[in-house]
C-alpha cells in the first residue's frame, strides 16, 4: 500500500506545472524603454534617456532586417 501511494505521489508530481513567473525582474513595468540600459551593451548612436534617439534606432534596426530593401 505504501509503495502504491509513493508511486502515485511521484507520478502526480511529475505531471504538475511549475510557476513560470519571473523571479528576478530586472526592471519595473513603469520604466520607459528609452530610459536606458543598465549594462555596457548598447549600440553607438543611441543616447540613453532620449526618446527620439531610441525611436530612430528602432526604425533603423527594422530597416536593416527588411529583406525587400536588401534585395532592391
Amino acid at each position: 500500500m505504501t509503495t502504491m501511494s509513493l508511486v502515485l505521489m511521484l507520478s502526480l508530481t511529475a505531471c504538475g506545472e511549475r510557476n513560470q513567473a519571473l523571479s528576478n525582474k530586472t526592471g519595473s513595468r513603469g520604466e520607459k524603454a528609452w530610459a536606458g540600459a543598465k549594462n555596457e551593451h548598447v549600440v553607438a548612436g543611441w543616447t540613453a534617456g532620449n526618446e527620439e534617439s531610441w525611436k530612430a534606432q528602432i526604425r533603423s534596426r527594422g530597416q536593416y532586417q527588411n529583406e525587400y530593401l536588401k534585395t532592391n
